[in-house]
């Protein structure tokens, strides 16, 4: 079933796993091999630790050819699990079932039906699982340190522990955590084999209180408590000091001058002089829980109902496509580009275009965007955190409007200097951007300064030393 590529023979003190790695592998035409470094908050946060093994799955068929020919990274071994194997465990089971449960995204009516293709898929989920504890068990040395990432990997921590009891263990979850009465909606023996694996580790992580609490209630209800599994949590916070540095390129420079020439009016592209456009700004992956179709619909509503709004403000909405593989998400990402067609088809004129929309991902262009906007509109369904509500009012230019859903786990840190919204609320998220887009420049200014420091308080190397001095303590 599984292959492996391991960079090292030494056994390891800090090990980490998790689905995704930091590097990922090309096959060009004349069959070498490029490798293409990852970037994100998780391999920010652990380059703070030098001497680790990362433990992830080979997930492209460049991945699997380097894992066949034996070619490898420093520090990172690639299990290269059946395709169809992954498969199931990623997409019929991580991204279909256990994302759709904590971000409580089931339209039940109709759905979820958990029969016997369910099963299939969680055979091989719980072989996928089993994989990674097998890699891990193999690569740690006597004591050493495991932290296991997210959903995916569930069941590893008590799969690992009984392999090897002498580890200490530890697994963070980058989302929510549903509430019990939600949560148990899963079959009765999945839901607590899901919770068992989680208490195998000797300390489990969560984003916010919020979280952790539901998944503490979902072990008392279910199983009658924690087993003496500690629980803890850790914000993870923007990388300030990068995210300044980058904002601050050559391409990002461009792409504002670019962006510039898209909003239109004045020429200045921003809100701070008179009779320039004001920018309302989101920038999303086009997931179910991201809320972007009705964040589109407030947009149109302030268009409507507040005309003097009309010609004077752009929204720049970058929606960039995840999950493709998914009928749901192919089909969630062609109603956000209907939307925003008809709100432009509706609104706009021959010198506005009420909604720019982006659909390809362009990291130095969603930088470029944060430094413009006046209004940053991050409105999610659910959210284990939300790094965008975070990033925005680090690099902002002039200071930004944070209009924050309080279904984000970023809420319990930025929502006293956030306009706070209900999700779901088409009507009031429409009010709330009036008022963001309003607000006097002072006020934003110092809601700004405040925003920027409770963002930055955990960077994620401190985020990741933290996970490992409590599983020393």
């Amino acid at each position: 079933m599984v292959s492996e590529q391991s960079a090292q023979s030494a056994q390891s003190q800090v090990l980490v796993a998790s689905n995704r790695g930091p590097v990922s592998y090309e096959v060009a035409d004349d069959g070498t091999l490029t490798p293409k470094r990852g970037g994100g908050g998780l391999v920010s946060a652990l380059s703070v630790v030098e001497d680790k093994l990362w433990v992830c799955a080979a997930l492209s068929d460049g991945d699997r050819e380097a894992v066949r020919r034996g070619v490898g990274e420093p520090g990172v071994r690639m299990l290269d699990i059946d395709a169809d194997v992954h498969a199931d465990a990623y997409n019929g089971i991580a991204n279909s079932v256990l994302w759709f449960v904590h971000h409580m995204l089931y339209q039940t009516p109709l759905e979820p039906s958990f029969g016997t293709e369910f099963r299939r898929r969680w055979a091989s989920y719980e072989a996928y699982n089993q994989a990674f504890a097998e890699a891990l068990a193999q690569e740690a040395a006597p004591g050493a340190t495991v932290v296991v990432q997210d959903y995916h990997l569930a069941l590893v921590p008590g799969m690992l522990r009984e392999l090897r009891d002498d580890l200490r263990i530890g697994h963070f979850s980058h989302t929510p955590w549903a509430p019990v009465d939600y949560f148990r909606m899963l079959p009765d023996d999945i839901a607590e084999q899901l919770l068992r694996g989680m208490l195998g580790a000797d300390r489990l992580g969560f984003l916010t209180a919020r979280w952790a609490d539901a998944f503490t209630e979902c072990c008392v209800r279910i199983l009658g408590g924690t087993s003496g599994t500690r629980i803890g949590v850790h914000g993870l916070g923007a990388d300030a000091d990068f995210l300044r540095e980058r904002s601050r390129r050559d391409d990002v420079e461009e792409r504002i001058g670019g962006l510039r020439e898209q909003i239109g009016g004045d020429g200045s592209g921003s809100g701070s002089g008179d009779g320039a456009r004001k920018v309302i700004v989101r920038v999303d992956r086009t997931e179910l829980s991201k809320n972007i179709v009705r964040g589109l619909r407030a947009y149109e509503l302030l268009l409507e109902t507040r005309p003097e709004w009309r010609e004077r403000v752009v929204h720049l909405a970058f929606a960039y496509p995840s999950r493709q593989d998914l009928a749901v998400y192919r089909d969630y990402t062609a109603e956000v580009s209907r939307v925003a067609e008809s709100i432009n088809s509706r609104f706009g004129t021959a010198g506005w275009t009420p909604v720019i929309l982006h659909v390809k991902d362009d990291f130095a262009r969603s930088l470029a965007a944060y430094r413009l906007a006046d209004v940053a509109l991050v409105n999610p369904i659910r959210d284990g955190m939300n790094l965008v509500a975070k990033e925005v009012p680090v690099v902002s230019d002039e200071g930004c409007v944070l209009v924050l859903s309080r279904e984000a786990g970023a809420f319990a840190e930025l929502g006293e200097d956030a306009v706070v919204v209900n999700p779901y609320d088409v009507t009031g998220t429409a009010g709330a951007l009036h008022e963001a887009l309003t607000m006097p420049v002072e006020e934003r200014a110092e809601r700004t300064k405040r925003l920027a420091a409770a963002a930055t308080a955990l960077p994620p190397g401190q985020w990741f030393l933290d996970q490992l001095r409590a599983l020393d303590a």
